[in-house]
């Protein structure tokens, strides 16, 4: 069993019991509840497809902190100007596990 959800600006397919990283969110701690379940596929195989979305569907997930990606480094230089820059961005993620898919 699988679903296809909308978070924000980016679509995520969710089973139960997966550990995922996803854009950071302002909360830190609970549950998150996905509410714009755009495909359910279910373990005898049928599949619900919404338009745009499925009502009376919902996913659950529970926060388990924040993480950060790996550091990575970024330089620019400008020819012949003795001009040298490097940068370094590290992104920050919200780790999620999926709890149950409702309905």
């Amino acid at each position: 069993m699988y679903a296809i959800v909308r978070d924000r600006s980016r679509c995520l397919t969710l089973k139960p019991g997966d550990d995922l990283w996803i854009d950071l969110m302002s909360e830190t701690e609970g549950d998150l509840v996905f509410d714009d379940v755009q495909l359910l596929k279910r373990e005898d195989g049928s599949v619900e497809v919404g338009t745009p979305h499925l009502d009376g569907v919902s996913v659950v997930a529970e926060i388990l902190g924040e993480v950060k990606d790996e550091k990575i480094r970024v330089s620019t230089f400008k020819r012949r100007k003795s001009s040298r820059r490097t940068m370094g961005h590290r992104q920050r993620y919200t780790r999620i596990r999926v709890k149950e898919i409702r309905g």
